[in-house]
């Protein structure tokens, strides 16, 4: 079955950001751990809650949900639930985001995110043999000051993170805010990938890739109204994180049925599928493999591609890479 299939397929995820793994049930726990009250009465409330018309309309409870994120503890639980939730469906690899302005702004030390997330990491490698990285995303609401403050302030943890990345609200922040802290990233050996054209226009994925010259597009879903862009993509095999029931619950398309990631794939273009911020929209990476395949018919082939990707996409080594590829190929061939 193409079920048991794709949760057998071996993957890496690549668009995670930790903090949208907050299932209510641990918001809740953690909110009576650490004494904060939230503005929901139950479980069923906050899942009421998350009917989204935007963008914004997501962030904002996204922002309120992590005020419940206060320890090194915490921090350590939310992305263990999360690494547990990812080896079930097959993600041998993660790389994930996670965004510290959210939290030092409440006055948690970096320390206390970093190293609880150090931790988590450490525990899935031994747990489940899965490897990961970390990537540490700019608020793009706020300054690029802010961000090089940012940067400075996670000096002592760079050889522990693998890339800086661009989130938050897309519309009125353009990638080209932040050039200079991107440049200085870029300096610092650090990998750079940033959000764009998921509500915001196709030039902001032009500025992404000629301004802030990253290594990965997140969503990059809006490219396709702009055909020399596409063809430059695929061309320069430009790996873009989707994120399907992100893009359903966001609005980004009106229904799963109308999502664009097998047109993505037959105009060569290196799509991956992603959870983006699971607890919130609906589904891990599996359920959005499940969702596309159901919805746009696609098949194992198709589905191997998107594997596929999603390790050459990856921040791997070569070695790493040819192995998981290997084990995708050798699946393949096994199923025929």
């Amino acid at each position: 079955m193409t079920q048991d299939f794709i949760a057998a397929l071996p993957k890496a995820e690549l668009h995670l950001h930790i903090e949208g793994s907050l299932e209510p049930e641990l918001m809740f726990a953690l909110a009576a751990r650490n004494g904060v009250a939230i503005p929901y009465a139950s479980v069923e409330e906050v899942r009421a809650a998350y009917a989204f018309s935007n963008l914004q309309d997501f962030l904002d409870i996204y922002y309120a949900g992590a005020d419940v994120l206060r320890t090194r503890a915490d921090f350590h639980d939310l992305a263990v639930a999360y690494f547990d939730r990812a080896a079930a469906d097959g993600v041998v690899h993660a790389e994930i985001m996670f965004d510290p302005q959210t939290h030092t702004a409440r006055g948690i030390p970096f320390a206390e995110v970093i190293e609880g997330l150090l931790s988590a990491m450490a525990e899935a490698e031994a747990r489940h043999g899965m490897t990961s990285a970390l990537i540490m995303s700019f608020l793009r609401h706020l300054s690029e000051e802010e961000a090089f403050a940012t940067l400075e302030e996670a000096t002592p943890w760079l050889e522990r993170i693998t890339a800086v990345g661009l989130d938050s609200s897309e519309v009125g922040h353009p990638p080209e805010k932040f050039a200079r802290v991107f440049a200085a990233a870029r300096g610092r050996g650090l990998k750079l990938v940033a959000h764009a054209g998921e509500e915001g226009p196709p030039e902001y994925v032009r500025q992404a890739l000629d301004v802030l010259a990253v290594d990965r597009i997140d969503h990059g879903n809006r490219s396709l109204e702009d055909a020399a862009l596409v063809e430059r993509l695929a061309r320069e095999g430009m790996t873009l994180t989707v994120c399907p029931l992100s893009n359903l619950k966001l609005c980004v398309v009106d229904r799963i049925e109308d999502h664009p990631i097998d047109a993505m794939l037959a105009q060569g273009l290196r799509a991956t599928i992603n959870s983006d911020d699971p607890a919130y929209f609906g589904g891990y990476v599996a359920d959005n493999y499940r969702a596309v395949a159901a919805a746009r018919g696609l098949d194992r082939h198709a589905l191997a591609t998107l594997a596929r990707n999603s390790f050459t996409g990856s921040f791997l080594p070569p070695d790493a890479i040819a192995a998981h590829v290997a084990r995708v190929d050798a699946m393949m061939a096994a199923a025929a």
